[in-house]
């Protein structure tokens, strides 16, 4: 693997694999964009450029090798979710007393640790950035140029984040914090002034559909143009999306939807929610039909801005027409509202069907 399999956004990378060439890299650094952006795909890449063992270069750029015990070692993060599973499986094995002081680390280089959120909060935490403190001050790189610390979120606990402040107002050599961001205004001022900020851009849908066409060849041309759209311009979501698991979400989001603005048929919208129960995997039903209930209110709005050729849900065009008709801003503001009431709902572990008939209900005839 190289630079050159990173995907878009070549003017942020060019600077960076440039700041690598100089010997300058950044000791304080921001990457930010849309999930599925490739951000930590690229800070991995540039943990990866700094302490290759065999550098190399493509493009008239330094590049790694992807070979050595370096990049190996560091590439074996790259799974991010599986390597957060299995560090959090073994703390559930851990005994109580031991369980609680225990906070979540990636850790396959011994001078590169990734610092997710961590469960059930999905927060970074105290623990998490005293560690990265100690490390950055008590151990110095051991196999590598240069450690790096990668924040995967900028959802901080208030302690931790005032915490980090020590770490970049007096940043000990040898060391870099990459801090991963879809929105950098989360972050405190303090952190933001102290570090470098870079952005990823969102990839025109017409450049993912190609893309996808190559990388995902199962799917058909209709299949691609409404995957490249509802990827937002972002190819990592674009590559991940299980499009008919979307749709079966976004079936109940327009029964939702006809129920609020069309004839109602409650037996028809009961019997959809009703399946939306507790547990895991409730949640996760929750969370996609959530996901497509808001991209097509967000079409409706564009319906009725006078813009439908921007909509994402390019096959459901005429359906979203009929729906526009007549609708206002002000109603699409309600249900952008009601919307927001669910999603927090469902963090305070409230009855899920329950609350989308709510919803429903709640946004008929406004």
């Amino acid at each position: 693997m190289s630079f050159r399999e990173f995907l878009g956004n070549s003017a942020t990378v060019s600077r960076l694999r440039e700041s690598v060439r100089s010997g300058h890299f950044p000791q304080a650094m921001i990457l930010a964009g849309p999930k599925g952006a490739g951000k930590y795909t690229l800070a991995l890449m540039m943990a990866q450029a700094v302490n290759c063992l065999n550098p190399t270069e493509t493009d008239g750029l330094p590049d790694f090798c992807g070979r050595c015990e370096n990049c190996l070692r560091i590439a074996e993060s790259k799974n991010l979710e599986e390597r957060v599973a299995e560090a959090v499986a073994t703390r559930e094995d851990m005994r109580d007393a031991d369980k609680k002081d225990t906070r979540i680390l990636i850790q396959t280089h011994p001078d590169v640790v990734v610092i997710p959120p961590d469960p059930p909060q999905l927060m970074i935490k105290m623990g998490q950035v005293r560690q990265v403190i100690h490390n950055a001050y008590y151990r110095p790189p051991t196999q590598a140029r240069r450690a790096f610390s990668i924040f995967t979120t900028s959802a901080f606990m208030k302690e931790a984040a005032n915490s980090l402040l020590k770490v970049l107002e007096e940043p000990p050599e040898g060391t870099s914090l990459i801090l991963l961001a879809e929105n950098p205004q989360e972050l405190l001022p303090t952190i933001r002034s102290r570090a470098v900020l870079h952005r990823l851009g969102a990839l025109p849908a017409e450049e993912i559909e190609t893309l996808l066409a190559t990388r995902r060849p199962e799917l058909k041309a209709n299949d691609r143009k409404l995957v490249a759209r509802l990827a937002e311009g972002a190819i990592g979501r674009a590559l991940t999306l299980d499009l008919a698991v979307y749709l079966v979400g976004r079936q109940d989001a327009l029964i939702i939807l006809h129920t609020a603005l069309r004839d109602p048929d409650y037996s028809t919208l009961f019997r959809a929610t009703e399946t939306y129960r507790a547990g895991a995997d409730g949640q996760e039903k929750t969370v996609i039909l959530l996901r497509a209930l808001g991209s097509l209110v967000e079409d409706l709005l564009l319906v009725v801005a006078g813009t439908p050729h921007l909509a994402r849900n390019v096959d459901l065009a005429g359906e979203l027409d009929k729906l526009g008709q007549g609708l206002s801003v002000d109603w699409i503001d309600g249900a952008a509202r009601a919307l927001s009431q669910v999603e927090s709902g469902m963090r305070r572990n409230l009855l899920r069907s329950l609350s989308l008939d709510a919803m429903a209900v709640s946004l008929e005839g406004r």
